[in-house]
């Protein structure tokens, strides 16, 4: 954020001149990733047309407003326009965080909305005695390998792998790995009301009439 607020002064560092002449081929590269014309892209960001022309071609130079608004439309991290690739990696390249004895993984990268993470919990991790807590959200857990107890109000489950649970995390709840073996969760966190949407399996093919 740091590069971007400097790079509006006009006593740019060497470094900045060179971030923001790159903000422009990112941009354009990020539209046409999505099929957006400018026309539609100034529609629905209230920036004319020839603004965002100027901005991708480099005639324009970019303000911290300009980027907020393309960054909300394109629901992107503000960095990502002016340090992602200009081929617009669409790869997850997560940062394990350590807490505790638990390695969590990131795995998306859009602001707000579901967030996925992998969690790896090594054997015996919390083991001691579990403490529900109660927070605002929406959880979905599924069991890689391993086997995971999960706490929920007055339930002590115990879910094997390949068992999914669902839950509104307004209610009482604790999870871990007491057992011997490793266990890996996939794990989504919505905002409140906000949940999975899972297809119903499709009908069995009828036979064809006689």
């Amino acid at each position: 954020m740091t590069t971007i607020v400097a790079g509006m002064a006009n006593d740019s560092a060497p470094g900045d001149e060179e971030t923001l002449t790159s903000v422009g081929p990112r941009l354009r590269a990020l539209r046409q990733q999505r099929g957006v014309t400018l026309a539609q892209l100034s529609a629905a960001t209230g920036i004319s047309v020839s603004t965002l022309s100027r901005l991708e071609s480099g005639g324009r130079r970019p303000t911290l407003e300009l980027l907020l608004a393309l960054a909300r439309f394109h629901r992107v991290p503000l960095d990502d326009l002016v340090g992602a690739p200009e081929t617009g990696d669409p790869r997850v390249h997560p940062r394990p965080v350590r807490r505790g004895e638990v390695t969590i993984l990131p795995l998306t990268r859009r602001p707000g909305g579901v967030q996925a993470y992998k969690m790896i919990y090594p054997p015996g991790a919390r083991a001691g005695n579990p403490e529900q807590q109660v927070h605002e959200g929406h959880e979905w857990l599924y069991v890689l390998s391993g086997r995971c107890r999960l706490l929920l109000g007055r339930h002590d489950l115990t879910l094997e792998a390949g068992e999914v649970a669902e839950f509104d995390t307004r209610t009482p709840h604790w999870f871990g790995n007491p057992f011997d073996t490793p266990l890996e969760i996939l794990s989504l966190f919505g905002p409140q009301g906000e949940r999975l949407h899972v297809r119903a399996r499709p009908s069995p093919t009828r036979p064809d009439p006689a």
